[in-house]
């Protein structure tokens, strides 16, 4: 059962921050298109001033996601603007991350022709850890012997058969075995495969950001 709710920053465990920068930017990915809420932006990127929640209405930003990769709300306070923007889709909670063995390998998928990681919508009294290590089972066959430290938590937005949903994931590093690997066909995953550490770079080339920053904080 999907965890779904109003918005409430207040809800999350404390070891389960908001992505928040140190200067207070917060970004919400669309797909392979960015949403920043900010006090500044770079003179190149397409910039709208915030001014309550008219100016950041979910029909006018998407409009500009249409036209434009990078949005940047300017906001004296980047919080306010993101959670007056936030209360327009509905809370969704997700865990996942990387799975890796004795040898050093991670467990990649393939989703929709996209290399991904394991996670999935996390279930009423479930743990963001406990809902990790499920969701690497379930999608993988991969059998989940220690959730170790929480590499980082990314916000995703999408319109699901009409309704928004705004997508807090955290993600975590993972220890398991080495074993063959199943994909869960039913969840659209349509590989599932170990991968060494040197090949992972040239693996997520193309791929989404928010997979590129669990990396990034992976091998931090």
């Amino acid at each position: 059962m999907t965890i779904t709710s109003t918005y409430s920053p207040h809800s999350l465990p404390a070891d389960v921050p908001l992505p928040v920068e140190a200067d207070g930017t917060i970004r919400i990915w669309f797909a392979m298109r960015e949403l920043r809420f900010a006090s500044v932006a770079e003179p190149t990127l397409f910039a709208v001033k915030y001014e309550g929640a008219e100016s950041v209405s979910r029909a006018k930003i998407t409009t500009f996601l249409d036209n434009y990769k990078t949005v940047v709300v300017l906001a004296t306070n980047p919080m306010e603007a993101f959670e007056a923007f936030a209360l327009q889709m509905e809370w969704v909670e997700a865990a996942g991350g990387v799975v890796e063995s004795e040898r050093g390998e991670v467990v990649m998928i393939r989703r929709n022709s996209r290399r991904d990681l394991p996670k999935g919508h996390r279930e009423v009294g479930e743990s963001f850890e406990e809902c990790a290590a499920r969701e690497a089972e379930e999608e993988t066959g991969v059998v989940v012997k220690d959730v170790e430290r929480l590499l980082t938590t990314t916000l995703h937005a999408y319109n699901l058969y009409g309704r928004w949903e705004l997508k807090l994931t955290a993600w975590y590093a993972m220890r398991a075995e080495r074993c063959d690997l199943t994909p869960q066909q039913e969840e659209g995953i349509i590989g599932a495969e170990w991968v060494a550490r040197e090949e992972i770079a040239e693996k997520i080339k193309s791929t989404f950001p928010t997979i590129k920053a669990v990396f990034e904080a992976f091998f931090k």
